[in-house]
């Protein structure tokens, strides 16, 4: 694999181009800097026929040879680390480092999904009269779409359980930041049969086009919650299957008798990994009323020795807002903060001239309904609220359409741990944040999402209940 080739699709086995062209920003310098191939719809269509025609030999395969190719993917990306994570750093504008662990990230995650297993069939009757018993089969074709936050993990972790299942599948990744996963396509290209896993690049009209395919089965989409409902409404017209991460607005706790000067770190990076572009993110946090002074000073101290800039520079620890629409939509929660006369406590310094780069925020005590606490920001700018007893803060915490996420922060773990059973996310972690598992189911409540993914849960996700009742003969 050449850092200088051009970029290619991988459809039906074969790495093909685009009759157009995609241009890709870097977000550090506002600059386009590469093209990605722009399908067409035909390109799709053939996609898609190569994915349906690879189904039935790849259901057939089985599961111990499905694994035992799936099983060669993470070794092969892990050996390309230092190749993909520059070009990761180019297109999303995170740190160097936070590239490679990102994409070291996906390496642990295809390598334990590669060993899940199917759950045996289960024996709903064995009697003289009949036997009766259910098991899993995949669902042919998924369609997945991935967003620009996390453009490898978040689309690749996405590959393997459908493709374990027995299913066959047609990956996107955002058209914001196509590049590393053509390039983990062009990678892995020659371990699989052609047609069992199609990779595409295109502009705004290529999700839609996917969702709305008759050749697609399931819809595995991780992105808005206003473009999933999008993608819900397209996918009921042939009542495809669908997995849906969206987006969240999780609320941090620190409970009172939290050790506030150890938490700091945690605290900061619960809110602003990857510049706040992470939809487990903490998008706001609740401090009590007797901590509320401690945390917010502890914080803008830190943040005070938290340098800003390029992903290429060395020094860099957060970079810069992936896109110019998301990097408007963040200056103008915080200019709208400034108009209302909200109380900024902290606002950190950006490299000047062109980039879309946000200074870290803190605002102090927001009104609820304000917008800084109302939506999700998906930038550096962190509502940080009081609260005077348990019962309140629960009840302000799940006082939102979301539930993806939560974190919750004391000494007394049992005394959290009640908390955190109390909010209604789908993962609400005591005393750390972020932490995901390929085995644990990962799902969001309300408007969060539909569906798991990860773990057995997940795996069953890509598959459809099979019951075959025999009739015994006398």
């Amino acid at each position: 694999m050449s850092s200088t080739a051009p970029f290619q699709m991988l459809i039906d086995g074969q790495l093909v181009s685009g009759t157009a062209s995609l241009p890709v920003t870097n977000p550090a310098t506002a600059q386009v800097f590469a093209h990605a191939p722009d399908c067409t719809r035909e390109q799709l269509d053939q996609a898609v026929s190569a994915a349906r025609r690879a189904f039935p030999a790849w259901r057939d395969l089985g599961e111990d040879q499905r694994r035992e190719r799936l099983a060669q993917m993470a070794p092969r990306i892990e050996q390309a680390i230092g190749t993909l994570a520059p070009l990761l750093t180019q297109e999303q504008g995170k740190p160097l480092a936070s590239a490679q662990g990102e994409i070291g990230a996906l390496v642990h995650f295809m390598r334990e999904q590669s060993q899940l297993k199917m759950p045996a069939p289960v024996v709903n009757e064995d009697s003289p009269q009949r036997l009766s018993v259910t098991h899993r089969v995949p669902l042919g074709v998924v369609g997945a779409l991935a967003p620009w936050n996390f453009p490898v993990l978040l689309a690749w972790w996405k590959v393997i359980p459908p493709l374990l299942a027995g299913n066959t599948m047609v990956l996107k990744p955002s058209p914001l930041t196509p590049l590393t996963a053509l390039r983990v396509a062009e990678l892995v290209a020659d371990l699989l049969p052609p047609g069992v896993l199609n990779v595409i690049s295109g502009g705004d009209e290529l999700g839609p086009w996917l969702t709305a395919h008759d050749g697609i089965d399931k819809v595995s989409f991780t992105g808005s919650t206003q473009t999933g409902r999008r993608v819900m409404e397209s996918a009921s017209r042939t009542l495809k299957r669908l997995t849906l991460e969206l987006g969240g607005n999780d609320a941090g706790i620190v409970l009172p008798d939290a050790d506030v000067p150890s938490l700091i770190p945690q605290l900061f990076w619960s809110a602003f990994t990857n510049s706040g572009q992470v939809c487990i993110d903490t998008k706001r946090l609740y401090v009590h009323s007797s901590r509320f002074e401690e945390v917010v000073q502890g914080l803008a101290d830190y943040a005070r020795n938290i340098p800003v800039g390029p992903g290429d520079d060395p020094k860099t620890l957060l970079g810069p807002i992936q896109n110019e629409r998301q990097f408007r939509r963040v200056q103008g929660l915080v200019n709208q903060a400034r108009e209302q006369g909200l109380d900024i406590r902290f606002e950190g310094q950006v490299p000047e001239g062109p980039g879309y780069f946000v200074p870290v925020t803190l605002i102090a005590n927001p009104p609820e309904d304000s917008a800084v606490v109302a939506e999700e920001a998906f930038g550096p700018v962190l509502p940080i609220l009081s609260y005077d007893s348990i019962d309140e803060v629960v009840e302000r915490a799940n006082a939102s359409p979301y539930g993806l996420g939560g974190t919750v922060w004391g000494k007394d773990e049992a005394l959290a741990t009640s908390v955190a059973n109390r909010i209604q996310s789908g993962t609400v972690w005591v005393n750390e944040t972020m932490h995901l598992s390929p085995h644990a189911a990962f799902s969001g409540h309300r408007q969060s999402g539909l569906g798991v993914e990860h773990g057995v849960e997940g795996l069953l996700g890509n598959t459809s209940a099979h019951t075959v009742v025999l009739k015994r003969q006398a």
